[in-house]
């Protein structure tokens, strides 16, 4: 199958003669540059900064338009002699570009600037609803495909997948949330002495976390801890070619990569986040019972008939969806690291920040479509 696409990227060699060579990859155009330019023009200058022989191997360029051009151009000036396996089309366009002259600097008007950035913002969103789309595609004929072939299931990389976001993920989970039951209970249980109804604390604590807090924790903390560590294993994955290798053996890098962590963590968070109820209402519990003196069996007794059971399978079924999101938002952001340190660290942040967002923008959409059901 195709590999994934490819941003623009570089790396150098030494030949035989001592020359430095730049080896060009991936897609040199707008969608694939995505508002790195200067980025990338600084980065290969301080590369090449004191070598004379310089050649810009262009043999795995995918593609290249003006976007590109101006910046191959602006790094050495289209020495086309040094430049090889340049296709046709290409050197077409650079001898275009080579024809040219920059501007100066007090003929660039003062609303460039502005209007750039919203082009490089519109363009940077819609590389990623086609990168993000073309995943969940990718993703879905996957799993038609094992389900015509259940021999093929990786059921070595699903379970390891689950042993390091669910298991490893018991103890902070646990912490998080007793902490937060703790802290609810007590602060609740100040409130409900005003009023003269300390027996609603079960009321407060079992909606609020079973429905919302426990599934929201959870999730956070997964995004938190294992979004960033997929993301940051493909970016290594990419940095050392692993992905490429295994495109070129033929072996399916979404199927043996991406579905295992799509499918553990759809698996792992409901039950993190019935095992993060569970610790919280205990928090809560042994808070509630050193406030108000209420019994912790008398606790326990009274949160069926508080809390309607749909609210937990509610924060199950959330669980469920979170799990999802935050895995493919991981692996869409950990497959556009580009094979540099400074793209590793930049989009394993993106994916965390972006999967924490996503989380809240989901459990809002299930706050909102669910308003009719569990609550009184």
């Amino acid at each position: 199958m195709a590999g994934p696409f490819a941003p623009a990227g570089y790396r150098t060699l030494r030949d035989e003669h001592g020359r430095t060579i730049v080896a060009l990859t991936g897609q040199w155009t707008l969608r694939g540059i995505d508002g790195r330019a200067d980025a990338l023009v600084g980065n290969l200058r301080r590369l090449v900064h004191g070598h004379d022989k310089v050649v810009w191997d262009c043999r795995e360029v995918q593609g290249l338009d003006n976007v590109g051009a101006l910046i191959l151009w602006r790094l050495h000036g289209f020495a086309c002699d040094a430049m090889i396996g340049l296709r046709p089309e290409h050197a077409a366009l650079c001898e275009r570009w080579s024809r040219r002259e920059a501007p100066p600097e007090s003929a660039r008007g003062p609303g460039v600037r502005p209007l750039a950035a919203l082009s490089s913002l519109e363009h940077a969103l819609r590389s990623h609803m086609l990168d993000f789309t073309a995943l969940v595609g990718q993703i879905v004929l996957d799993g038609g495909q094992l389900m015509r072939r259940p021999d093929r299931i990786p059921w070595k990389d699903i379970s390891a997948s689950i042993y390091e976001a669910g298991v490893r993920a018991l103890g902070i989970t646990a912490l998080v949330g007793a902490l937060v039951g703790i802290v609810m209970s007590y602060l609740s249980s100040l409130e409900l002495r005003t009023f003269g109804a300390p027996s609603y604390i079960v009321n407060v604590l079992g909606l609020s976390i079973m429905r919302e807090l426990g599934p929201l924790l959870a999730a956070i903390l997964v995004a938190g801890r294992s979004g960033s560590a997929i993301a940051a294993e493909f970016g290594v994955m990419r940095l050392t070619e692993e992905l490429d290798a295994l495109s070129a053996m033929g072996v399916s890098w979404s199927m043996r990569l991406v579905l295992p962590n799509v499918v553990a963590l759809a698996v792992v968070l409901p039950l993190l986040v019935i095992w993060t109820d569970a610790i919280a209402l205990l928090g809560g519990m042994v808070a509630a019972h050193i406030t108000l003196g209420i019994g912790i069996l008398e606790f326990i007794h009274a949160i069926p008939g508080a809390v309607p059971v749909v609210n937990l399978m509610l924060g199950i079924m959330k669980g469920s969806v979170f799990g999802v999101v935050i895995a493919l938002i991981a692996c869409h952001f950990g497959l556009r690291i580009e094979p540099n340190t400074r793209s590793l660290g930049v989009e394993t942040t993106n994916a965390v920040v972006t999967g924490i967002s996503a989380v809240i923008f989901v459990d809002a959409v299930f706050a909102i479509g669910f308003r009719g059901i569990g609550l009184p």
